[in-house]
């Protein structure tokens, strides 16, 4: 039985900058609500974007995280980033960095200098996935995930592929330990190429069209459209009208509540005042 399609939602009207290096349309809260979509809690989208080259780094600063996870996926251009506890690394076409904040991290991610000084399209997307509360105080910690590391299913047609991050995509397991039941699939067609990915029942589900337009179960879709699904149905049908990328995510909820202030998701406001208090007292490290 194929997922009912809550609603398509089309791209924002206008990109929202997060420091100066990043252009994004945000889905998750601004379109889905975060207890609606749990575990994720956040979708910001950097459409192909052409930043032109520069001697001037572009990028977040020093900021911290905690409480949950961030994953940076990377399509077009280079992304470095430096933490308090002494990791860096840069994030390449390809590549996906999930990082557990966990009990706390400082971290800057920026432009990868030799990408910054030549310029050219830049293209991402970083979704932040909820923990559940005994998982909260976890110390930070990574999966830099290369793209040789992601298992790739090839398709029928031989040309277009499903790259499973996590969970799992016929008998391929993910990339990626999650904390909770969560799938998420970078789904690559060839034009007029199709595939069906069955997703559990009681997952909160939704896509994401990165490049390309087609039909999800029969209903049009276009470029850089979000399709949010009902917990009804297993199957999803994908089928491109045009080369086309789409990131599927799906996820057991987390019926815990939510307490979210900017970079803390905690399940209470106390313990939001106590991660606050917590950085401000130095705890989470040091990090120029």
């Amino acid at each position: 039985m194929e997922k009912k399609i809550d609603r398509v939602i089309a791209k924002p009207a206008r990109a929202g900058m997060v420091g100066d290096g990043f252009r994004v349309f945000n889905f998750i809260p601004q379109a889905v609500g975060q207890k609606r979509i749990s575990p994720f809690l956040m979708l910001d989208f950097n459409a192909a974007y052409d930043f032109g080259p520069s001697d001037h780094i572009r990028g977040v600063d020093v900021h911290p995280h905690k409480g949950f996870e961030t994953v940076t996926i990377a399509y077009q251009g280079s992304v470095a980033h430096h933490d308090s506890a002494g990791n860096s690394g840069v994030i390449n076409p390809g590549d996906v960095q999930w990082m557990t904040a966990g009990n706390g991290i400082l971290h800057k991610e920026y432009h990868e200098e030799n990408f910054s000084k030549k310029g050219g399209n830049f293209e991402m997307v970083q979704l932040w996935v909820n923990l559940p509360k005994k998982d909260k105080s976890v110390a930070a910690h990574y999966q830099p995930l290369t793209k040789n590391d992601i298992p790739v299913v090839t398709l029928p047609d031989g040309k277009s592929v499903v790259r499973v991050i996590a969970g799992e995509f016929q008998e391929q397991k993910g990339a990626a330990s999650t904390y909770t039941s969560v799938n998420l699939l970078d789904v690559h067609l060839e034009a007029g190429g199709e595939v069906t990915i069955p997703v559990p029942t009681a997952h909160n589900t939704a896509l994401l069209f990165v490049n390309g337009g087609g039909k999800v179960n029969g209903r049009d879709v276009q470029e850089h459209d979000f399709v949010l699904f009902e917990n009804d149905g297993e199957d999803i049908h994908l089928q491109a009208s045009e080369k086309a990328v789409i990131l599927l995510m799906s996820g057991t909820p987390i019926d815990e509540p939510i307490a979210s202030y900017g970079p803390f998701v905690m399940n209470t406001q106390d313990e939001i005042i106590e991660a606050i208090n917590d950085f401000n007292q130095g705890k989470f490290g040091h990090l120029e």
